[in-house]
């Protein structure tokens, strides 16, 4: 069983895959990239604002203000993701919201590792990380595929629209193909 770090740097270190080879520059990969960093960063972030930001806020003290900003990161992200979502990387309007997006995923994630993780992992037992990391994994194979920053990053709020919308989100994807590698 994976705790709730193992998880969620599996996570990381693929959307760090997917950030480094769309850095790489224009080529003939660059849509199913951007649809990847897409799904993988919507499901990511929502299991988070779902399960890991109220475990930070319970179990840190002061755990409030860093689950606050990172939330406030994260709507940011679901803002430019949801920009990006539906754009053909032959679209004229398709590498600016990337360009910022690639800088801005990266500094989320180093904030997250640095400045979240150490803490909560002194505060977690280890069932205790080993139940997030359940719920995460749950969770995430649950989660939307496209980013609606209109939904508030509410654990409840996300609970009672993220079945339908997710469900929706995959009848989506199978029709149009996205998201297949």
């Amino acid at each position: 069983m994976s705790d709730a770090f193992q998880v969620l740097k599996i996570d990381h270190e693929a959307i760090t895959t997917v950030l480094r080879r769309l850095s790489a520059g224009p080529g003939g990969a660059r849509q199913r990239l951007a649809e990847r960093l897409i799904i993988e960063v919507t499901k990511h972030e929502t299991v988070e604002e779902e399960f890991f930001w109220p475990a930070v806020r319970e179990h840190v003290s002061g755990g409030g203000a860093p689950a606050d900003e990172a939330t406030a990161q994260e709507q940011h992200v679901k803002s430019a993701l949801q920009e990006l979502d539906g754009l053909s990387a032959g679209d004229p309007r398709f590498e600016e919201p990337l360009s910022g997006l690639i800088g801005e995923i990266r500094a989320h994630l180093t904030f997250e590792e640095t400045r979240v993780w150490p803490p909560l992992r002194r505060a977690l037992t280890g069932t205790q990380a080993a139940e997030l990391g359940t719920a995460l994994m749950k969770g995430k194979s649950l989660a939307p595929t496209h980013p609606d920053p209109g939904i508030a990053p509410e654990p409840g709020i996300l609970k009672a629209s993220g079945a339908m919308t997710a469900a929706a989100d995959r009848l989506k994807d199978a029709a149009t193909g996205r998201g297949r590698d």
